[in-house]
């Protein structure tokens, strides 16, 4: 399918990239990306769009096939655009894929569309291999239900205590971070027999759905990005923060605390995107409103997301070695805790750094650029 395949990755994989936008993705930066152009070197495979606005999957492909490839740059080059632009792409029955070569693959498809090269793969500031069950590798986050429950308590559907539990876990990864997330991987290896399923929520549709004086309004703002479940959980279960360098020289010590702007540019796509969404911005956290008036944007532009399921996708995760790939920049996600009774969830998170979160004034909305490309809005 993509010419001979060799046991080993290509050494043209384990090398870094250099592009003219490695440091164009810093706020204070007047220079931003261009949007990046797919070669269309996917289109031979297999795939159909979850939803219309949100999520492709690629039912047959095979990951590390692609990553082995005499075109694995290509491929994976246009396997980032495809994320960056439809939020979230699902492949099935992975089994060949393991922690190095997915590490390698997430590193490399942040390299391929200019990601910065201090930028490296996020090390989680509390859930990491230094706690227990944390796994034996600093850049893989276990996704573990026996982790949760140990420190969390068993949580069920009618024992919940927190009405808001189901809305505050949706989230885009490590927002807290001066520079977050660009594209996160999970693959799941053991399954409940029932429930766990994924959804995500595309923020470029949040901001397609804003009037155009709200859209100015919001582009004006910045908003604080704080953890405070992960200080529940250092407090509950004594653990120590991971104070070193966490993917990015800038990504280090405490607190868990970023200012970030309310909307934000994705580098790859050049698609606006409302980026304060979820459990990182609390109640006070857009910069110059009153807390009410925070509070009430902010639960708003949630609302937008929990009433309008078509901007969502949901994932049922089928087998071991299932896996997704999201775009953190642009998307929203949230797991759904229902699983306790059927069964234990495991799997290993890749969570790969981008750059400091921006905004272009002369950036697009998704709908207004798909519009001048001649594609079909949702």
């Amino acid at each position: 399918m993509f010419g001979r395949v060799t046991p080993a990755l290509r050494p043209s994989l384990l090398s870094p990239i250099r592009s003219p936008c490695l440091r164009r993705g810093f706020a204070q930066e007047t220079s931003f990306p261009k949007p990046l152009k797919l070669k269309g070197v996917l289109n031979s495979l297999k795939q159909f769009r979850v939803t219309p606005t949100v999520g492709t999957e690629f039912p047959e492909a095979n990951l590390v096939q692609m990553m082995n490839a005499p075109n694995s740059d290509e491929l994976l080059r246009d396997l980032a655009i495809t994320v960056s632009r439809r939020g979230v792409v699902f492949f099935r029955n992975q089994n060949d894929m393991n922690n190095d070569l997915q590490k390698k693959m997430i590193q490399r498809m942040g390299e391929l569309v200019g990601k910065p090269q201090e930028s490296s793969l996020h090390i989680h500031p509390v859930l990491n291999p230094r706690q227990a069950m944390g796994g034996d590798d600093l850049e893989i986050s276990t996704i573990n239900s026996r982790q949760r429950k140990a420190v969390n308590g068993k949580a069920t559907p009618r024992d919940l205590g927190n009405a808001r539990q189901a809305l505050e876990a949706w989230h885009s990864d490590i927002q807290s971070e001066q520079v977050p997330s660009d594209y996160t991987c999970l693959r799941l290896t053991e399954l409940p027999t029932a429930g766990g399923d994924t959804l995500w929520a595309s923020g470029y549709e949040v901001y397609d759905r804003l009037s155009e004086p709200m859209r100015k309004f919001l582009e004006q703002h910045t908003a604080n990005y704080t953890a405070p479940f992960f200080e529940r959980i250092i407090k509950n279960a004594k653990i120590k923060v991971y104070t070193d360098a966490r993917g990015h020289p800038e990504n280090t010590g405490t607190p868990l605390k970023a200012v970030h702007p309310v909307v934000r540019t994705n580098p790859v796509t050049g698609w606006k995107s409302v980026f304060a969404i979820g459990a990182y911005v609390r109640p006070g956290s857009i910069n110059g409103l009153t807390p009410p008036e925070s509070e009430m944007i902010l639960d708003w532009l949630m609302n937008i997301v929990l009433r309008n399921h078509d901007l969502q996708c949901r994932f049922r995760w089928q087998g071991p070695n299932d896996m997704a790939i999201w775009d953190n920049r642009s998307m929203v996600h949230n797991a759904t805790m229902d699983y306790d009774d059927f069964g234990e969830r495991f799997g290993q998170r890749v969570c790969g750094i981008g750059e400091k979160p921006y905004f272009d004034p002369n950036s697009k909305s998704m709908r207004e650029a798909l519009a001048e490309e001649g594609e079909i809005a949702p």
